[in-house]
Formats: structure tokens, sequence, C-alpha cells
């Protein structure tokens, strides 16, 4: 097997405990508006991570990405450290635009992603690399939806469709100015596009 044919990365033991991880904290929950089970946006966004050259500790984030936010706050991110290590532990964190325990407790929407483009403007790559992977994934699936059921699918989210298509510009600015990998700013910008078109 020629050097060409060998995988930029090798998945080892952790990688699978970690989705298991993923999968057990996840199981219950389902896309938003929807009865598709939630492990596949995580497990779509480490593909996408992997696909754009990521390493394993930013595929094991990808995976881990929305727990703290959705599964208990700042123990689980506790927990990751433990399990996984400080890179993944820190790296979840810089995804994670809500830290409370209550889901309900959560800011309002607006102001929680005014904070976390904030914040995205000084994270490290390898945050910011598996933030455009999650709003890749997101922002194609919304532009699937978009393309197959109309302008009612806007009715499912939280922020109307004017908050949403700023959201997703906004993080897409600042990914550009980072330079982070054109294999993600594409499935991005793409979806974005079909967005603002529909």
């Amino acid at each position: 097997m020629s050097d060409s044919e060998k995988p930029s990365t090798y998945l080892s033991e952790r990688f699978q405990k970690a989705m298991a991880y993923a999968t057990e904290l996840h199981k219950d929950q389902t896309r938003k508006s929807t009865d598709i089970t939630y492990i596949c946006h995580p497990f779509g966004v480490a593909s996408l991570v992997l696909e754009a050259g990521g390493d394993e500790d930013q595929a094991i984030a990808a995976l881990l990405h929305d727990i703290p936010e959705d599964c208990g706050g700042e123990p689980r991110l506790m927990e990751i450290l433990e399990m996984f290590g400080p890179r993944v532990e820190k790296i979840v964190r810089g995804c994670s635009d809500s830290l409370v325990e209550d889901p309900e407790e959560k800011a309002p929407w607006k102001e929680r992603k005014e904070v976390h483009i904030n914040h995205l403007n000084d994270a490290d790559l390898d945050t910011l690399m598996v933030t455009a992977a999650d709003k890749a994934h997101n922002a194609r699936s919304i532009a699937t939806d978009l393309q197959n059921q109309g302008p009612s699918l806007w009715k499912r989210f939280n922020a109307n469709q004017e908050n949403i298509i700023w959201y997703y510009e906004s993080v897409y600015a600042v990914l550009v100015e980072k330079r982070v990998s054109k294999a993600l700013l594409t499935p991005l910008r793409n979806a974005i596009d079909v967005m603002i078109s529909n």
C-alpha cells in the first residue's frame, strides 16, 4: 500500500469510546422538530472533520460537541476532560454556546449566538474546524429540508429566517477570515446561498 492510499488519520479505541458515549447521551433526543435520531448530527460533523483532514482529537470533539450544551453543562465537560483529555475538552468548550446544566435555563437565542460569534474571533484552529463542520452539517440539513418542504421549514426554529441567516453569515465570515479549510467552507457557503434564495 502506497503512502497516498493510507488514511491520514487512524482512529483508535478512543474514537469508538467517544461514539458510544455520545450515542448513549443523545439516545433520547431527535433533530429539531423531526423524528430523526439526534446522533446522526454528531456523526455527520465528525465525518466532515475527518474529510477535511482533521485528526482523532478533532473528530472526537466533533462527536462530543453538543453534549455539554444539551446533556448537562459543565459537569459533562469535566467527564469529557477525564475521559478524553484537555485538548478535546478545550475544543468542546469552545464549540458550546451554553454550559448550564438545565437546557431550560439557557440565555435567549440571539444573545447566545452573539457571544459565540465574538468568541470565535479568538478561538484556536481546532475549535474553528469543529465549528465549521458543525455549521456546515446543520446548514446543509436546513438547505435540504428547505428545498424539500418549502418555507414552512422556518417554523421549527427558535429564531426567524432573517436571524438564522444572519447567524450563519456571521460565523462564515469569521471562518473565512481565519482561513478554515475550504472543504468545510464550501458546503457551508452553498447551504447559506440556498437559505437566502429560498
